[in-house]
């Protein structure tokens, strides 16, 4: 394969487009700029409006002069078919491009692709110089859009890890991607219908998998804690200190304060679904009811920091210990109701969709 390739497709609303790509694709970027190809931000060249059939006559003429390889795809262009989808979509989805035009930009969404279907395994073995973002604005899921490596004309759609959680790469809780026909409303009915509940599930399982690691670290580290405070001695057995349990417990607290933000940010949206009434456990909602209290006042408390607001260490231990010490109480009654708490349908596509009418935090990719 050339070190650098242009790859030509029709757009509806751009006419003829190139996307470059390859480790010298600076090479393509030039013959493209030559030829009277325009670049947009998003990294795709368009041809301008009064262009004429001599201006591809000249690009194959300049690429061949800089090494670079010219192809006319058989697809339509992607972001044509991504924003078509997203039109469909129930609620509010954007569609955007992104170009890897060198084989390391790809490279860089392995980590952030929460995917344990064909997709994971195409970004790591396939060559897809070009994608489309799918971005849900309220909910804030982002999608990966692409070509099917060797169909010609199936699409692949899987998702980034979610914002808040770690990368994406080998988690076992990561959904299965799903292969989507060309056709708009079969592809919006796939998504909506099969792939966004099972992504959705994924979600509340790796959230409610997140919390319920971080409560065992903290109850490790506070049984620890416990001990040192009823025998008075240090955990090699020596004697222990006012002072020193002093300064054991203030560090605890710090600690234990940094890994309790992982409850803040995802236990509200588990908690909102937890329907004690209607499980084996109706005797839970008291429960319930202190754990979210716990976490209003903790997220008080962080709003408060994160706004400016001076609050001192020994005042900030003071307010995040009862929160702690509430979800370490009761976590157990919070996790059994989490996992069977089933997330929130999203709303169904009429069986024929029409065709017509027809935005991790993963670092945004290198554009030179």
């Amino acid at each position: 394969m050339a070190e650098a390739q242009i790859l030509l497709s029709h757009s509806r609303e751009s006419g003829i487009v190139a996307v470059a790509s390859g480790e010298q694709y600076r090479w393509a970027h030039t013959a493209l700029a030559a030829s009277g190809f325009q670049r947009d931000d998003d990294g795709v060249w368009h041809l301008p409006a009064d262009a004429t059939q001599t201006t591809v006559v000249n690009l194959l003429k300049r690429a061949k002069r800089h090494r670079t390889s010219v192809n006319m795809s058989s697809r339509r262009f992607i972001g044509d078919a991504a924003r078509d989808l997203a039109r469909l979509l129930p609620g509010q989805w954007h569609a955007s491009v992104e170009v890897y035009a060198h084989p390391a930009w790809q490279e860089d969404l392995v980590p952030w692709i929460w995917d344990s279907g064909e997709l994971g395994r195409a970004v790591r073995s396939e060559r897809i110089p070009c994608a489309a973002l799918l971005t849900d604005a309220v909910q804030g899921t982002t999608l990966l859009f692409v070509e099917r490596p060797g169909r010609a004309l199936e699409y692949l759609v899987g998702a980034f890890s979610p914002e808040g959680l770690a990368r994406g790469s080998g988690d076992p809780h990561a959904p299965r991607s799903i292969v989507l026909p060309p056709v708009p409303g079969p592809a919006a009915q796939a998504l909506t219908e099969r792939y966004l509940p099972a992504y959705e599930q994924a979600v509340h399982a790796r959230r409610t998998a997140a919390i319920a690691t971080v409560l065992g670290d903290i109850r490790s580290e506070y049984d620890t804690l416990e001990a040192m405070s009823l025998s008075g001695r240090h955990s090699d057995a020596t004697p222990l200190s006012a002072a020193a349990l002093g300064a054991a417990t203030e560090s605890f607290l710090d600690h234990a304060w940094q890994r309790f933000l992982t409850v803040v940010d995802h236990a509200p949206t588990l908690l909102d679904r937890c329907r004690p009434a209607s499980s084996p456990w109706p005797g839970d909602a008291a429960a319930l009811a202190r754990l979210t209290d716990a976490v209003i006042d903790a997220k008080a408390l962080v709003d408060e920091i994160g706004h400016g607001g001076s609050v001192p260490e020994h005042e900030r231990r003071a307010r995040v210990r009862p929160a702690i010490e509430t979800w370490l109480t009761d976590g157990e009654t919070f996790l059994r109701q989490a996992l069977i708490s089933a997330p929130h349908r999203r709303p169904a596509l009429p069986v024929t969709a029409p065709a017509h009418p027809l935005t991790a935090a993963r670092p945004p990719h290198r554009r030179p």
